[in-house]
């Protein structure tokens, strides 16, 4: 059976552009222009609303440019107005060869906001489409309040595509300008005006108020629809519109009747890069393109993955060019670990993995973000606490560092079952520690050794949230050896690695 083939329009730098506190710049719009008509291949790009502003204007006619020598002109689209051929004659000084003409859809609109019959809007809607034509201006016509129109005034909804669709138009758009739909209604309207109206193209334009877009727009599909609007990451006012990379796998995934031409395995690239131009996080757990969708943070899933694949979908990060990921934390069992060491190319005996398995799981509970890079500093921290006895405990502290006082520490500490607890000052607030510590031992008359090195570090391409890896270099009785923290603040990881000095000083 041959497929049929659908039309995707993405709107992201005109509807999309519509979200609160977003502008784009000429150059960030053709970039990102460029990127969806060259790397995703979306058929048809809405750019922009005409007469809206200086930059609107120049951001236009940069596209158009481009455009015209590609031979992209009439893939690109700009949503216009009935206002007596002002829209017309900017279009024309842009150089843009399409136009999207905002008119009402619903009876209700057309009466309060314009207060016309719709007799008098027919007629200057045929004005605007014949000047557009004498422009050799393409037309598309959006029928604002559509779905709003179907529920309350179908029969003007009627009469209008009666009229409409003898006009020399390409294509019919239909919103749900509210995001008021339920699936069955989209089905059933759209059904309806097809069947009435079969050779004319109809588009349908979702947004998703109740979080029903994608719903929707699998509805229109089966109902014969022609075309469908799209945002990259769902952008657009309130709520936002369909979001492109869903649209784009669940036709693939469950309508095999229908061809679309957009590369998939373009979808996150772009996708992070709008989020970059918008400065709107994406939600980690965002469908296809957020940071956590393709992450299994659950021990038995990995081990299920581990068992032919138990826990995969068809949704198949290797599809939008992304990877698997196994989360590390407190949910994390030996296979999510035992996978990220594979790619690491790191073996642990199972009683070290054991030993390792706990440690990510005490940091989990402190809610410590832990990732794959973390790892080897994990096992050299839970391998390195293994060769001695803890006989001193740093059993509480309390530091202190305020602007125009010099740190101080409060430090309790445990040897073989005694506390002891010591107050000092220092130059910052791990010298007060150690100042404090030196108390503590000249009272027992013990022998500190000398710290001669202090390192920091953190895993590589890490943030400042990242786990820290202090690497303490000591000195005792001219013996130099080395203890290492791990936390995620590197005061306190120093205060670690200075406990295992204590022990293994104690030990030797």
């Amino acid at each position: 059976m041959e497929k049929r083939k659908i039309e995707i329009m993405d709107t992201t730098l005109r509807d999309g552009e519509q979200t609160s506190g977003v502008s784009f710049s000429a150059a960030e719009k053709l970039t990102i222009a460029q990127l969806l008509l060259e790397e995703l291949n979306i058929d048809r790009i809405e750019i922009a609303s005409a007469r809206v502003s200086e930059g609107e204007f120049q951001g236009v006619k940069g596209i158009m440019t481009w455009a015209n020598e590609k031979e992209y002109a009439n893939r690109i689209e700009v949503l216009t107005f009935v206002d007596g051929g002002l829209s017309i004659d900017w279009m024309k000084k842009t150089g843009a060869k399409v136009q999207n003409l905002l008119t009402k859809g619903s009876l209700n609109h057309l009466t309060h906001q314009l207060k016309k019959t719709p007799e008098q809007h027919f007629t200057e809607i045929a004005q605007a489409i014949a000047l557009a034509q004498e422009n050799n201006i393409e037309t598309n016509v959006y029928l604002e309040d559509w779905s709003n129109g179907m529920r309350n005034s179908p029969e003007y909804v009627f009469q209008y595509l009666d009229f409409l669709t003898k006009q020399p138009i390409k294509r019919v758009l239909l919103p749900d300008t509210l995001g008021v739909l339920i699936p069955s209604e989209t089905f059933e309207f759209i059904s309806k005006i097809i069947a009435r109206y079969p050779n004319t193209h109809f588009d349908f334009h979702a947004h998703n108020d109740y979080d029903l877009s994608i719903a929707n727009v699998m509805e229109a599909v089966k109902a014969g629809i022609q075309g469908l609007h799209v945002t990259v990451n769902g952008m657009g006012e309130r709520a936002g519109n369909a979001p492109l990379e869903s649209t784009v796998a669940v036709i693939n995934d469950f309508l095999p009747e229908i061809k679309i031409s957009v590369k998939e395995s373009s979808l996150y690239s772009v996708s992070k890069l709008v989020e970059t131009f918008t400065g709107y996080r994406i939600p980690a757990n965002k469908p296809i393109v957020g940071d956590n969708v393709f992450t299994q943070t659950a021990g038995i899933h990995a081990d299920g993955d581990n068992k032919n694949n138990l826990y995969f979908n068809d949704l198949l990060p290797e599809r939008f060019g992304r990877k698997r990921k196994y989360a590390l934390g407190k949910t994390s069992g030996k296979a999510n670990i035992e996978k990220n060491l594979q790619e690491l190319g790191l073996k642990l005996n199972p009683e070290d993995l054991k030993l390792v398995t706990q440690r990510i799981i005490e940091l989990g509970d402190k809610k410590e973000t832990v990732t794959k890079e973390d790892l080897p500093y994990i096992i050299s921290d839970v391998l390195d606490s293994q060769t001695y006895e803890e006989r001193i405990v740093v059993e509480s502290y309390v530091l202190v560092h305020a602007k125009g006082m010099r740190p101080s520490t409060t430090l309790c500490l445990k040897i073989d079952g005694e506390v002891i607890e010591e107050h000092a000052q220092g130059d910052g607030q791990f010298d007060a520690f150690m100042n404090a510590l030196a108390k503590i031992y000249k009272s027992k008359k013990m022998e500190l050794p000398k710290l001669i090195d202090y390192a920091v570090r953190i895993p590589p391409g890490s943030s400042s949230d990242a786990l820290c890896e202090t690497i303490i270099t000591w000195t005792n009785h001219g013996k130099e050896f080395k203890t290492r923290g791990l936390d995620s603040d590197q005061t306190v990881a120093a205060i670690i690695a200075t406990q295992k000095m204590l022990n293994v000083v104690t030990a030797q």
